[in-house]
């Protein structure tokens, strides 16, 4: 049966590829990015390659909330039902690691967008929905001051700590929203893959994109995912795991959504 799938960062990347691989079985794929020449690029490409495919996109830079929210509104306004979410956009380095409101970017991208985007589309997606975060090996303890601007952080301090906070938001809003709610797992694809953020951060090649656009293909489609949530698969063993102790901590949870709302608030959005 063919399912609705929105996939953030989609023009190139593990983003990219899981894509094609989902336009390939018939799905009905929503490719967003950030940049209106990728976009219709990768839309064609897709089309070109796979008859039929049934492509739309979306345009929004996700480190600025309000286009995040508006991205969720013209989803809302052209599907009535949403039957996966693969939060895989991320960002390693910035041009500048401070936004016009004076927050870390990398926080933002990585860490805050899915969280809201993932919300606001809450109300098109049901039981039988997946939200699908794209984690990482490389996580590290957050420092909640640098969540909202007030600590200055290295490219890979700030990379680890916020895919350590997406995960830590996976398992607490999994928990909040109970088993009558979308099933919401965190993936680490595998480590050292050939993205653009390795090469930035490593000057590697990396290994096949296809390890992770394959992992993220099951996370959103296959049986062994079903009704799976509050869960982290480490593709580096290809099972589900224990993630980092922080996420299974209630109190660290609990802290950093507040400091996400705290975040929020001061750009006058209330989810």
């Amino acid at each position: 049966m063919s399912k609705t799938i929105l996939l953030t960062g989609a023009t190139d990347g593990i983003g990219f590829e899981t894509a094609k691989k989902l336009a390939a079985l018939g799905h009905t794929v929503l490719l967003h990015g950030r940049s209106e020449s990728k976009l219709q690029h990768a839309k064609e490409v897709i089309e070109a390659s796979f008859s039929g495919a049934n492509i739309d996109t979306f345009l929004a830079d996700l480190s600025q909330i309000s286009q995040v929210l508006e991205l969720a509104e013209k989803v809302k306004a052209k599907y009535t039902h949403l039957d996966v979410l693969i939060n895989n956009a991320g960002v390693y380095k910035a041009p500048k690691n401070l936004n016009e409101n004076g927050l870390d970017v990398r926080f933002l991208v990585n860490t805050i967008a899915p969280y809201v985007l993932t919300n606001a589309l809450l109300e098109v997606m049901n039981e039988h929905s997946r939200v699908v975060n794209l984690s990482s090996a490389a996580q590290a303890p957050v420092a909640l001051a640098a969540i909202k601007g007030q600590q200055a952080l290295s490219d890979s301090a700030a990379y680890a700590q916020s895919k350590l906070a997406l995960t830590m938001w996976s398992f607490e809003l999994a928990k909040q929203w109970g088993t009558h709610a979308p099933s919401l797992i965190a993936v680490n694809p595998a480590s050292f893959l050939g993205s653009k953020m390795v090469k930035e951060a490593y000057g590697s090649e990396g290994k096949d994109l296809n390890i992770g656009a394959d992992i993220l293909l099951k996370a959103a489609l296959d049986d062994q995912f079903a009704g799976v949530t509050g869960r982290y698969f480490d593709n580096d063993i290809g099972a589900f795991a224990n993630p980092h102790p922080d996420a299974l901590n209630l109190e660290k949870n609990t802290a950093l959504i507040n400091a996400m709302n705290d975040v929020l608030s001061r750009l006058n959005v209330q989810l």
